[in-house]
């Protein structure tokens, strides 16, 4: 295995230093590598990653270090003068034109998020991926969107396929891999981890799990042979990048001499690492996101509506004199009917800042008034 022909090498000279400047504004420090029995320094990580057509490196979705973690290893990739892209599990395959405009610079951020409509279909704090897409942007990394889009995966959940489309059923994967006893075991135990009262039917839970790694399987094997003179670095969940997930489907259905597959997750006197899943494990000190800007409510929604239910303790938008039943039809001048509105007008702010927050008023019982408030954010 390419791997272990590298680990006795010698290794180029360690460095501790950041090379992207996020993670060096972050605290970043490199990760402990393990392999095996073996552990050695992040650069002779890179050194081995270098040498791989496609390279998996997995995540848990809401720590930051891994995140960094991750931006760390493109970064040193791109500083090797190697013709890569990144493919990233959180963007759905039908908006990959809004990435191609974003990098190239024809939408700023904000579009982005909208056209691609991120909020609604992956919620995780955009704050965490930022660094990545911006040094993509940057560099002019293109960035392939990997994931089936969720009408398919809610129609297989709900054992629906006799309702998919045309369009839907020819973006399905041309193949489907049952077999495999780790496989199945891995996504059970995730099954079992919901709860019991709404983790329906296990069947169903399966094809669902095995549609996302077929299809972002099918997605990178595509790209490989559009582009053979690309290589990939593949971004998602850490349990769609054990190798018999994602990578074991891409080289099922496009050979490919070098595939590394580096894990994340566990702690340094248990990194939870078993060679059968992965090439590498990465153990990192847990590092948070700076405090967002809260408005302190929590908020119902109905189609096309936004609606105050209730206040958090020192709530500044109570102070500022929001109440109970109020709907948010406006954030810092735009327009607000979902939650991804009020996702996107806090983007960037800090706790401290003031905004502008519109609403409409029920009086009475056949009229509303609408008024502008300045909430200060905690």
């Amino acid at each position: 295995m390419l791997v272990l022909s590298l680990l006795g090498a010698v290794a180029e000279a360690s460095s501790e230093k950041a090379c992207s400047e996020a993670a060096a504004g972050s605290g970043w420090q490199a990760p402990e590598v393990i392999a095996g029995d073996a552990e050695f320094d992040f650069e002779t990580l890179i050194g081995v990653l270098a040498q791989s057509r496609v390279v998996f490196v997995g995540e848990s979705h809401d720590r930051y270090d891994h995140h960094l973690n991750q931006l760390e290893i493109i970064c040193r990739l791109h500083r090797r003068n190697l013709r890569m892209v990144i493919a990233m599990e959180f963007f759905q395959q039908p908006f990959q034109a809004h990435l191609d405009d974003f990098v190239a610079g024809r939408i700023d951020a904000e579009d982005m998020l909208r056209l691609t409509e991120y909020y609604n279909r992956w919620r995780f704090d955009y704050r965490l991926y930022e660094p990545i897409l911006s040094f993509a942007r940057t560099q002019g990394i293109a960035i392939v969107a990997l994931n089936v889009a969720a009408e398919i995966t809610a129609k297989v959940g709900l054992g629906d396929m006799d309702n998919l489309s045309d369009e839907e059923r020819a973006s399905l994967p041309g193949t489907v891999e049952r077999s495999g006893q780790r496989y199945r075991e891995r996504i059970k135990t995730a099954f079992e981890q919901h709860p019991e009262e709404t983790r329906g039917d296990f069947e169903q839970f399966f094809e669902v799990q095995l549609l996302w790694d077929e299809g972002m399987a099918e997605r990178t094997a595509r790209f490989m042979v559009e582009h053979p003179e690309s290589r990939l670095v593949v971004l998602a969940g850490t349990g769609h990048v054990i190798r018999s997930g994602i990578p074991a489907r891409v080289t099922r259905r496009e050979p490919a001499d070098a595939v590394s597959v580096v894990l994340q997750g566990g702690t340094h006197d248990s990194p939870s690492f078993h060679q059968e899943d992965g090439d590498f494990m990465l153990v990192s000190e847990m590092l948070e996101l700076p405090p967002a800007g809260m408005l302190g409510v929590m908020l119902g929604t109905e189609p096309g509506r936004v609606s105050v239910l209730s206040f958090a303790d020192g709530s500044g938008a109570e102070e500022a004199g929001l109440e109970a039943g109020d709907r948010i039809v406006g954030l810092q001048g735009r327009p607000v009917s979902d939650l991804a509105g009020i996702k996107m007008g806090l983007l960037d702010k800090h706790p401290g800042d003031t905004v502008s927050v519109k609403i409409e008023r029920k009086i009475g019982d056949n009229s509303a008034e609408t008024r502008v408030f300045n909430v200060t954010l905690r």
